[in-house]
C-alpha cells in the first residue's frame, strides 16, 4: 500500500504525506502467495484494522493495494467516503466525531478503518472568540481569560459575585465542560436587622354574686337547712344534754341574720369584684439577614411525668415548660429593598384554675396567645401583627323551689352570678435595618439606683486596648476562590443549651424526652 496526496491546495500538502504515511504504515495489507490463486474459491486476504484521523472540512485519499469491491462508513453524518478510482478512497469529515471505515477488495479481504473527525481549529477559534466577546459584554470591568485544552474549558479572572461567577461559567459552558477557576471578591459584612416588638395586654374581669341560705335550730321543733346553692349552707347540730341544737357557720359572710325567738337564721351572700392586668413587653431582637433569631422573656415550670421502669412501677420524672413573652423571627432583605418577615411571637401565662393532679402534683394549665406570620415592609414601617378582642359573659340563676316563685318575697329566696370579662392584645412590629457601635464610642449603661462595692484590687479586668501585632486582626484579602467564599456561606450548626427542656427525676430514667403538655401517667 502506497501513500499519495489527493489534495491540490499547496497549504494542506504536509498534513496529506503524513497521513497517508501514517496509513500505510498501519493499513498495510499482508500480500498473499505467489502461487495464490486469483480465481473464484481462492483464500481469503487476513483483516486488519487501522486508524485514520481527519479534520472537519478536510479531505484524505487512501489509497488500496487491491482493486476495491464496496466501501462503508459507519455514521454519514460524521464523515463520508467515496471511491475515485480502482484504488482510491476520498474521505470527507463532516462533524466532530468517531466511526469506522471498511474496505473490502475483489480479492475478499476486508480492512478496517477507525475514523476520528477532529474539530476544525478555525471553527474552534470563531467559539473562543465568540465567547470572549460575550463575557465582555455582559460582564464589563471584570477582567475574565478563557483557555481551551483538550477539549477542555478553562476559565480564570476575578468578578464581583456569585452571580456574575455563575453567569460567566454559564457562558463558557457552550463551547464545552468548564472548568472553573475563577476567585471572587470578598463580599461586605451582611446587613443586621433589629425587630422592635411591643406586646400590650390588658385583661379586665367583673363578677357579682348574690345568695341566700335558710337554717332552723328548733322552729315548729324542726332542724332544717335550705339555699340557693350559690354557697355551702351552714351545719346545724342536733341538741345535746344542757344544750339546745346549733349551727356552724364554715364561710366567710357578708350578711348574717338570727332570730333567738324563732330559732330561724339566714345567711346571705353579696359579692362583687374587679379585676385588672395589664401587661407591656418590647422585646427587641437583632439578627443577621436571613438568620433566625429568637428571644423568651419568661421562664419555665416543672411537671411530673410518668414513666415506665422496670419491676412494673412507674417512675415519676420532671419535666420544664416554657412560658413568658417569646418572639421568633427570620428577616430576610429583598432585591427591591424591603424587608420580609417570618414572624411568629407568643405571649403565654401560667393558669391555676385549670390545673390538674397528677399523683400528688397540681400541675397548671397554660394560656396562650400566639401569632406565625409573613409580612413585608420597607425599613422603619411598622404593622399590627395581632389585635385579639375578647368579650365573655357569664350568668347563672339559682332559687328556693316554689318559694323562690313568691312575688316580691321569692327575691330573698334567689341567688344569681355574673361574670364578665375583656381581653384586649395588640402586638406593634417594627424592623430596622442598623449598623453596630463604632469603635471607640461608649455603649450605652445602664443607671444603678446604688453602687457597688469598689474591687478588691485595681487589676483592669479588661484586656489591653493598645493595638500590638498580638491582639490585631490581619487585614482581609480582596479576593478569594469562589470555593471558600461558597463554604463561608454555609450556616452555622445551630446552638445546644444546656438545660432546655431538661429533665430530672428518679435514677431509674435513662434519657430525656420533650413533651409539649403535661401528660397524664397512664
Amino acid at each position: 500500500m502506497r501513500a499519495k496526496t489527493g489534495i491540490t491546495t499547496a497549504c494542506f500538502c504536509a498534513l496529506s504525506v503524513f497521513l497517508c504515511a501514517q496509513l500505510e504504515l498501519n493499513a498495510q495489507v499482508p500480500p498473499a502467495p505467489s502461487t495464490a490463486p486469483s480465481q473464484p474459491g481462492a483464500a481469503p486476504v487476513q483483516d486488519s484494522t487501522n486508524e485514520v484521523a481527519v479534520a472537519v472540512g478536510k479531505t484524505i485519499l487512501i489509497d488500496c493495494a487491491q482493486p476495491i469491491a464496496r466501501v462503508s462508513i459507519g455514521l454519514g453524518e460524521i464523515a463520508e467516503a467515496s471511491a475515485v478510482s480502482p484504488t482510491e478512497i476520498l474521505v470527507n469529515g463532516k462533524a466532530a466525531g468517531e466511526t469506522s471505515l471498511i474496505i473490502w477488495d475483489r480479492r475478499g479481504g476486508r480492512q478496517f478503518f477507525n475514523l476520528t473527525v477532529r474539530p476544525s481549529l478555525a471553527l474552534s477559534t470563531d467559539n473562543m472568540d465568540a465567547i470572549r466577546r460575550e463575557l465582555s459584554l455582559e460582564l464589563p470591568g471584570q477582567p475574565l481569560k478563557i483557555t481551551s485544552e483538550n477539549n477542555m474549558l478553562f476559565l480564570r479572572g476575578t468578578v464581583k459575585d456569585l452571580t456574575s461567577s455563575a453567569r460567566a461559567v454559564q457562558i463558557a459552558s457552550t463551547g464545552g465542560k468548564v472548568v472553573n477557576l475563577l476567585n471572587v471578591q470578598v463580599p461586605a459584612a451582611d446587613p443586621q436587622i433589629l425587630l422592635k416588638c411591643r406586646y400590650m395586654s390588658v385583661d379586665r374581669s367583673k363578677e357579682k354574686q348574690l345568695g341566700i341560705n335558710v337554717f332552723s335550730t328548733g322552729l315548729g321543733n324542726t332542724l332544717a337547712t335550705v339555699g340557693t346553692g350559690q354557697y355551702s349552707p351552714p351545719t346545724v347540730g342536733l341538741p345535746s344534754s344542757g344544750s339546745g341544737a346549733s349551727a356552724t357557720i364554715g364561710n366567710e359572710l357578708q350578711l348574717f341574720t338570727f332570730f333567738p325567738g324563732l330559732n330561724l337564721g339566714a345567711t346571705i351572700e353579696a359579692l362583687e369584684q374587679r379585676g385588672l392586668v395589664e401587661t407591656l413587653a418590647e422585646p427587641n431582637v437583632m439578627a443577621v439577614n436571613k438568620q433566625e433569631a429568637s428571644i423568651l422573656a419568661g421562664g419555665e415550670y416543672p411537671y411530673p411525668v410518668a414513666q415506665a421502669s422496670a419491676g412494673g412501677q412507674s417512675a415519676i420524672s420532671i419535666m420544664f415548660k416554657e412560658y413568658g413573652v417569646r418572639l421568633n423571627f427570620i428577616p430576610t432583605i429583598t432585591p427591591r429593598g424591603t424587608i420580609r418577615l417570618q414572624v411568629a411571637p407568643e405571649v403565654s401565662a401560667l393558669d391555676f384554675t385549670n390545673a390538674i393532679e397528677i399523683s400528688g402534683f397540681d400541675v397548671p394549665a397554660i394560656t396562650t396567645r400566639k401569632v406565625k406570620t409573613e409580612v413585608e415592609l420597607n425599613d422603619g414601617q411598622s404593622f399590627v401583627l395581632g389585635g385579639l378582642l375578647d368579650n365573655t359573659e357569664t350568668e347563672s340563676f339559682q332559687k328556693i323551689p316554689f318559694i323562690g316563685d313568691i312575688p316580691f318575697i321569692g327575691k330573698f329566696f334567689q341567688s344569681m352570678q355574673r361574670t364578665k370579662t375583656n381581653t384586649e392584645l395588640i402586638i406593634i412590629v417594627t424592623p430596622e435595618i442598623i449598623a453596630p457601635i463604632p469603635a471607640g464610642t461608649n455603649p450605652p449603661e445602664l443607671k444603678f439606683p446604688e453602687k457597688f462595692l469598689p474591687p478588691n484590687s485595681g487589676i483592669a479586668m479588661n484586656n489591653p486596648d493598645a493595638k500590638t501585632p498580638e491582639n490585631t486582626a490581619a487585614t482581609p484579602p480582596t479576593t478569594i476562590p469562589i470555593e471558600k467564599l461558597i463554604e463561608s456561606m454555609k450556616p452555622e450548626t445551630p446552638l445546644v443549651i444546656e438545660g432546655a427542656n431538661g429533665q430530672f427525676g428518679s435514677a431509674s430514667s435513662s434519657s430525656a424526652t420533650t413533651s409539649s403538655a403535661p401528660a397524664t401517667p397512664q
